[in-house]
């Protein structure tokens, strides 16, 4: 058994998340039709890549001569380890990066039993066939140049992984911020609904527009209000002064729900929108809604710079 210096262990982990990137960014440009930055980080490098690589290395170490053993240590460390980083991921920062809860035998769509079968396998790929040619590669390389080599790593890795740990609690805040938002102006809408007095019908339609996104319900605002201006003109001694205060004092919080909403786009920083942009795949429990419209403005932004 070949016992590693902590420089090459560091060496190990940043190759396996440099071969994480590149497998996952190929697999989703594929998908997608067009290149895709995959990962939480902005760099090429995916931590949960090299930290399951690294896991496996530990796991299988006291069973390299049974392959039995081998691909149970993987199946029960890899998914170990993709629950624990899912559930802290989404604990964190409110947004799953990855969700398997379409998949059958999911628990919590943090881990399936799909993907726990495929981690026993790739355990044993990955000690017997994968990692044999990079250890023999890197304990050929002389300490001298290794250690510098990686020192260099990890100070860039360090900063990319602070920048988009930074920008992960922003967009969640930002997420946090819209869904409230999001809230106040469904209560404007509610109260402007009781103000107009829809019929049984309109307000059977109203019921789904729960699902609707913040720049769908400030547009239906915008048509109640034009409604309540037309019932107004055409029947103006229904609307008293007191009721005409009401509308007033609600048009001016809407306008100013409008320019915070502006306020919030502005806040999609370079990191956050790469972060959208390079997980499509990413869900929210709590934030459903404003992450998909956020997902719908990164993406026509995306869009027009195509253009």
């Amino acid at each position: 058994m070949i016992y590693y210096k902590t420089f090459q262990w560091l060496f190990f982990f940043y190759f396996y998340c440099f071969c994480g990137w590149c497998f996952e960014s190929a697999y989703v440009s594929l998908k997608a039709g067009k290149p895709v930055n995959r990962g939480f980080m902005r760099g090429p490098f995916l931590p949960l890549y090299g930290s399951g690589a690294i896991m496996m290395l530990v796991v299988s170490m006291p069973f390299q001569d049974n392959v039995l053993l081998t691909y149970l240590a993987g199946v029960l460390g890899a998914t170990a380890l993709e629950y624990v980083t899912g559930v802290t991921m989404e604990a964190l920062f409110k947004v799953r990066y990855w969700d398997y809860s379409k998949q059958r035998f999911n628990f919590q769509g943090h881990i399936c039993l799909s993907s726990s079968i495929a981690w026993g396998f790739l355990t044993i790929l990955m000690t017997r066939v994968v990692h044999r040619p990079v250890e023999q590669f890197v304990l050929s390389i002389s300490g001298s140049i290794l250690a510098p080599v990686t020192l260099v790593l990890t100070l860039y890795i360090v900063v990319d992984f602070t920048l988009s740990f930074k920008a992960a609690m922003e967009l969640r805040d930002l997420l946090a911020k819209m869904q409230k938002l999001k809230e106040e102006v469904e209560r404007l809408q509610k109260r402007l609904d009781v103000l107009i007095a829809f019929s049984n019908a309109e307000k059977e339609q109203r019921r789904q527009e729960s699902e609707l996104s913040l720049a769908e319900l400030s547009h239906g605002v915008k048509q109640r209000f034009a409604s309540l201006k037309e019932n107004i003109q055409s029947m103006p001694s229904a609307y008293g002064e007191g009721i005409r205060e009401e509308i007033a004092e609600l048009r001016g919080r809407f306008s100013h729900y409008i320019e915070t909403q502006r306020g919030y786009r502005e806040m999609l920083g370079f990191y956050k929108r790469a972060m959208i942009r390079n997980n499509p795949t990413m869900v929210s429990n709590r934030f459903k809604n404003v992450l998909e419209e956020l997902k719908r403005i990164v993406s026509g932004e995306q869009r027009e710079e195509e253009e």
